[in-house]
């Protein structure tokens, strides 16, 4: 039980550190979840060791190489990345009228890191900071169809229209390589569709993704399509730097 308690509350920890996305002492982790001091730094220290978190110089703790997934990526290169494309997501809020994001892949999870909020009234927007699967979001898919990701093994059913079994998933994405962008058709959320297209590093593997979400009423099928297309040729145009890889 100890057990089980102790990774419950390490990964309860790394979620805190998504959210925050600033470095934090091991006195915030106590204050945040009730803890004395020194369990507090057992705990990060575990982590450190396992490559999950990244003890500064300061001593302060920042997500490592193994919660972004790849050792060359860190929390500053992610963030540096988010500069480096906002003026892309309010151009394409401009050229939409529908919210934007910019997301990166977090193990099996996709993190939304940047937004530009839709100025119509009837809108969608996922939290900076929110953590959603791979399999049914668009956001998610970029990593399957265009990075290095393996379809998740939790695939859990969020919406009637939500693709779990692996040969519907598989054609799914084969189609979205096709296109050269992703979609979610009401598969994470009823009422609400988005496409999604890579930002690529340099070798071409899918560093980050930038979608379009918008509410069904208003985005069709013809309508999702022509923002997949649009975000496609947008995205085809950033090339981050080697510091983002």
């Amino acid at each position: 039980m100890r057990v089980v308690q102790t990774l419950q509350r390490g990964l309860a920890v790394l979620d805190y550190m998504a959210a925050s996305r600033e470095p934090l002492r091991a006195t915030d982790v106590a204050e945040r979840f009730a803890l004395d001091k020194a369990n507090a730094s057992r705990l990060l220290t575990t982590l450190h060791e396992s490559g999950w978190v990244r003890r500064r110089d300061d001593r302060r703790y920042v997500l490592g190489s193994k919660f972004f997934g790849h050792e060359r990526n860190s929390l500053e290169s992610v963030l540096a990345l988010r500069e480096r494309t906002h003026s892309l997501l309010e151009s394409l809020v401009d050229m939409s009228g529908e919210c934007a994001h910019m997301a990166v892949c977090v193990g099996e999870k996709v993190w939304y890191l940047d937004k530009a909020p839709s100025p119509q009234v009837l809108r969608v927007d996922h939290p900076v900071g929110a953590l959603a699967p791979l399999h049914c979001t668009a956001l998610g898919k970029v990593f399957l169809a265009f990075g290095e990701r393996p379809l998740p093994r939790d695939r859990a059913r969020f919406t009637s229209r939500t693709l779990t079994e692996t040969e519907a998933l598989e054609a799914n994405l084969n189609e979205a390589r096709r296109n050269g962008f992703t979609s979610d058709d009401e598969e994470f959320s009823a009422g609400v569709r988005c496409v999604a297209a890579p930002i690529r590093r340099s070798d071409g593997g899918a560093v980050a993704a930038v979608g379009l979400s918008g509410p069904s009423a208003r985005v069709d099928a013809r309508r999702l399509n022509e923002l997949g297309l649009m975000l496609r040729d947008r995205c085809r145009t950033v090339v981050p730097g080697e510091e983002s890889a």
